[in-house]
């Protein structure tokens, strides 16, 4: 019972310097308030799982608990910085015990010797960290003490990325024997990250080399024998934009203090830009049509200090090239200290991600944080007003959108993808939480595939994925290529969206009833990864479910029949 009043005392010490009504609390924690009550006078006791939600709600720290001197907010400013996103509680992934045991290897105790450290059994533990028995609030607070871990590492969600990635990997044909299904590999990227992440280097590794492989043969024998899609050349650089969550704040420092010099009216112009590497590094701007049969959209003469823009490119794309330029010719050892962070498989990969540097940065100059971010929140997000606004092409505002992570002046986590009509996904970054592929195509439910069907127009929907997670998710085609009569252009999808609790500051879902489940769409991940057997469009069968064919039975797809959706 001392336990139980000490940490009681100190939850309601916590709870009355936040101003937090009892009341209140307890209906963020959906218990009663007299229970809340019974908590924080010692009458009851708290279990570890409702233990890690007040310290959420509360913004502290386990060790807020633990430490002996006076209670002080300004300890957990931590805490509040990590968490002062998250509002609902019910997303947290409380399962800790695949984590407490990820933590006590990483440390390299025994199961033996741990146990004994805490006065428990090891098969009491065994039974916490296979998630087969609840832990009770001291025990968690001895737990974080020994692990040396705190409320953020046994409450960050499980990287639904890599679960996804491994799940695609394990989609080939090499890997059927084993029927390794879906809940086998989340255990494994909860418990094992570092090993999940091996697995995809290596997978990346077996495709790239096999890929070369292929190549070599049909040039030396003039026949394709393969027309297997291969992975993304720049899927490292959607790692990399991943694991900064897109936001590079040295490059927008930078960006802000160039925009300060060539702005006029609040807005960066084409020919300021040129004018600013012309007076600041001695560079000159040069408009012409390529050669014939020589086409380039930009060329840089380092010997002769000259820029050459091709005519072919819009405005937008000419702006862009000038101020990525200018993050070049500034801003390299800045973009050099952040790729020296990140272990690349390749040269090639790293020079690849140092272009996506060099193009964010001068995004950032044409549309700087502070200015954007007032600009998205006033106009809800409206990309066409926000293209018109800042004179920039709608992928580039799309782009723009996802940069906005910082934590003081935050916008909306949105994802981001860019495919083409083959369903091949040239680009791809998530922050909202819905799960983009590695390999191979999405769901063809997708809006950003149907936006095909109706060239140039915004395409919203709602869509909800099998979890119960929904998105509203807007698509619009854009046409890439030479800007002249007769040469044939590339049209791309560009898809953006985010979580359906932020519909009230996206402008798309103003004619979208978010309550009505009649609008919602039903999506996947992946065919292979999607336990959705009544979906007409399936195109494979889904990896975690036995497959038989009967040829006397089928359902909505050749992959269904009553025995399968049994």
């Amino acid at each position: 019972m001392k336990f139980n009043r000490e940490i009681g005392e100190k939850l309601k010490v916590f709870r009355k310097k936040l101003g937090l009504q009892a009341k209140k609390l307890a209906e963020q924690l959906n218990i009663s308030a007299s229970y809340l009550n019974l908590i924080e006078s010692g009458k009851r006791g708290i279990d570890g799982e409702l233990l890690l939600k007040i310290c959420q709600e509360l913004r502290i720290e386990l060790t807020d608990l633990k430490n002996e001197n006076e209670i002080d907010l300004n300890n957990s400013k931590l805490a509040i910085s990590k968490f002062s996103k998250v509002k609902n509680l019910n997303k947290l992934d409380l399962k800790i015990g695949p984590k407490i045991k990820a933590f006590r290897r990483q440390l390299g105790l025994q199961a033996n010797k741990f146990a004994e450290q805490l006065n428990i059994s090891p098969s009491y533990l065994n039974l916490i960290e296979s998630s087969k028995r609840k832990i009770d609030g001291d025990l968690l607070i001895k737990i974080s003490k020994e692990l040396r871990v705190d409320l953020s590492d046994l409450t960050s969600k499980s990287d639904i990325n890599l679960e996804n990635d491994i799940s695609n990997l394990l989609d080939d044909q090499l890997f059927d024997d084993l029927d390794i299904l879906g809940p086998e590999v989340k255990d494994l990227v909860n418990t094992n990250p570092k090993i999940a992440k091996a697995l995809i280097k290596l997978g990346d590794n077996f495709k790239q080399k096999d890929h070369e492989i292929i190549n070599k043969v049909e040039n030396l024998s003039g026949k394709i024998i393969d027309s297997r899609k291969t992975s993304f050349p720049g899927e490292v650089i959607s790692d990399f934009l991943q694991e900064n969550k897109n936001y590079f704040p040295e490059l927008e420092n930078f960006a802000n203090e160039i925009f300060k010099k060539v702005q006029k009216n609040n807005r960066t112009r084409y020919v300021a830009l040129c004018d600013f590497l012309k007076k600041e590094y001695s560079i000159k701007v040069r408009d012409l049509i390529p050669e014939e049969k020589k086409p380039f959209s930009k060329v840089f003469n380092k010997k002769n200090k000259e820029l050459l823009l091709s005519d072919y490119n819009s405005l937008e794309t000419k702006k862009l090239h000038a101020a990525a330029q200018i993050a070049q010719e500034g801003a390299n050892d800045i973009i050099e200290h952040y790729l020296s962070k990140f272990k690349f498989p390749s040269e090639e990969s790293k020079r690849l991600t140092q272009v996506a540097l060099l193009n964010y940065c001068g995004a950032a100059i044409l549309m700087p944080y502070k200015l954007f971010h007032n600009e998205c929140k006033r106009l809800k997000y409206d990309l066409q007003l926000l293209q018109n606004t800042f004179a920039t092409s709608f992928e580039q505002v799309a782009h723009r959108v996802t940069c906005l992570q910082d934590p003081e002046l935050p916008g909306i986590p949105f994802h981001f993808l860019r495919v083409d009509m083959a369903g091949n996904i040239s680009k791809r970054f998530s922050l909202s939480g819905i799960e983009i592929p590695r390999y191979g195509g999405a769901c063809p439910r997708w809006n950003v595939y149907s936006a095909f069907t109706r060239p140039g127009v915004i395409q919203a929907a709602v869509s909800k994925m099998t979890n119960g997670e929904k998105y509203v998710c807007i698509a619009k085609t854009v046409e890439k290529g030479v800007g002249r009569y007769g040469q044939s252009k590339s049209i791309l999808s560009i898809g953006l969206g985010c979580e359906a609790k932020y519909a009230k500051e996206f402008v798309y879902t103003e004619n979208l009833d978010i309550s009505d489940k009649k609008t919602e769409i039903p999506i996947g991940v992946s065919c292979r990864t999607c336990d959705r057997l009544d979906c007409s469009q399936r195109a494979f069968p889904p990896l975690h479910k036995k497959f038989d064919v009967d040829i006397n039975t089928r359902g909505v797809s050749v992959y269904v029949n009553d025995n399968n959706s049994r």
